[in-house]
């Protein structure tokens, strides 16, 4: 089959690549290390249950499953395994899972020996993940397999006359619970009809952040005297020049009218290596800027700009802002848009999100797409002159994610465990 074929060619190319590059390194040897971690960890007389998520964005969906499943059903062990080691990496030591691992990639030896080794009792496949021969092997072990927060388009492969024959791996699914009603319809032009519209599990998910959320004192300090704040999460460079330059203006002077005089400024940038710092802090040449890791409680109240320089902080520092920016919209695509609308707070993002469900729905209810500065400074002022108008948008993106939850006790409603 020219899977199987295309498969040992891109373990032929991660091979060779991973002798230039860190992150393709890291992921060849995590999946040569899986089998020995399995061997060391696996409990023969244990039924395990198999979550799997490429990546980091996966997991999340994943997450709101596997912490419901260990509440209510102990006498199950949880494997999570991730294909991304920005997935791994970040997540390795998490608590809610008894095994975690890479992901051996999908040919027909290692998902046999995989599953050998393993004998999961169930399996959940996160999003996007469609391996054939894990899947193949799955269905004839009978083992029930479900598709969970999978949302399909009318571009991919499954839909087009080419991808008949690879298509059939979507027949290995014990059920779908999908995204939308679009992704429901598209299955079915194709014969598959095990298919519920539930909805996506990160809505849940962002509740459960939110319950969880950290106080956070030097933020508190930083924020205590500011009438406004606004927050920038998982910012890139084409985000921050958008913003920032609004921000100059106003805090400047420079504006006709200076009404945003006692706004600060929190950054959280998606990458926090030195160069980026660097870059940010140059834009903001003239301000008082302080990074997290440098801020006191005492010094850090005089700053108007609040730079976040660590991970794991800033869905909890959604909560101290009234107006935010969640970035990626103008390049990899956005990021968790969900975190920041929770606190009950109108977004901003880039042109980047028709792939982005939650995107979609924001835009009518408290979400901006922006795709220069004019756009965005334009309802800026709009937020800073009429604070009513700013607190009902921020109410109706707080609304949607409340009104979109519900996925976690729907599949596992319809899961016989």
């Amino acid at each position: 089959m020219i899977y199987n074929l295309v498969i040992y060619l891109y373990l032929l190319g991660v091979a060779i690549y991973s002798r230039f590059n860190e992150k393709v390194r890291k992921m060849w040897l995590g999946e040569r290390e899986a089998f020995k971690i399995l061997r060391e960890k696996v409990d023969p007389n244990a039924k395990y249950v198999w979550f799997h998520a490429a990546s980091l964005g996966e997991f999340e969906q994943g997450r709101p499953l596997m912490e419901q499943l260990r509440k209510d059903h102990p006498e199950y062990k949880i494997l999570l395994t991730f294909f991304s080691p920005s997935g791994y990496e970040v997540r390795k030591n998490y608590q809610g899972a008894d095994i975690i691992t890479y992901l051996p990639l999908d040919t027909i030896t290692n998902a046999r020996r995989f599953l050998r080794t393993v004998r999961p009792v169930m399996a959940f496949f996160i999003k996007y993940e469609f391996w054939y021969n894990y899947l193949h092997i799955l269905k004839h072990r009978n083992v029930p397999v479900y598709s969970v927060s999978s949302i399909f388009r009318e571009d991919q492969v499954f839909f087009k006359w080419y991808g008949r024959q690879y298509g059939r791996v979507l027949n290995c699914f014990t059920h779908f619970f999908v995204q939308n009603e679009i992704s429901k319809e598209l299955l079915a032009k194709i014969g598959i009809t095990n298919a519920t519209v539930v909805g996506d599990t990160r809505f849940d998910r962002v509740l459960q952040i939110k319950e969880a959320a950290k106080q956070l004192p030097i933020v508190e300090a930083f924020v205590k005297d500011a009438p406004q704040v606004f927050v920038a999460g998982s910012s890139w460079p084409p985000d921050e020049e958008i913003f920032i330059k609004y921000f100059l203006d106003k805090l400047s002077g420079k504006a006709e009218r200076n009404e945003h005089k006692n706004w600060k400024l929190i950054i959280a940038p998606h990458v926090i290596g030195e160069d980026h710092l660097k870059q940010i802090e140059k834009l903001l040449e003239g301000r008082k800027v302080i990074r997290y890791t440098d801020a006191t409680e005492a010094n850090v109240q005089d700053a108007e700009v609040l730079i976040i320089n660590c991970f794991g902080l800033l869905s909890s520092i959604y909560h101290y802002g009234q107006v935010a920016y969640v970035g990626g919209g103008f390049g990899v695509g956005i990021h968790n848009l969900l975190e920041a609308a929770v606190w009950d707070v109108p977004v901003f993002f880039g042109p980047n999100n028709q792939k982005f469900h939650e995107a979609q729905g924001l835009k009518l209810s408290g979400g901006f797409e922006i795709n220069n500065y004019e756009e965005f400074a334009d309802q800026m002022d709009r937020f800073t002159s009429d604070a009513d108008y700013l607190q009902e948008q921020g109410r109706k993106a707080g609304h949607f994610v409340k009104g979109q939850a519900g996925a976690m006790q729907k599949i596992f409603s319809a899961v016989a465990l």
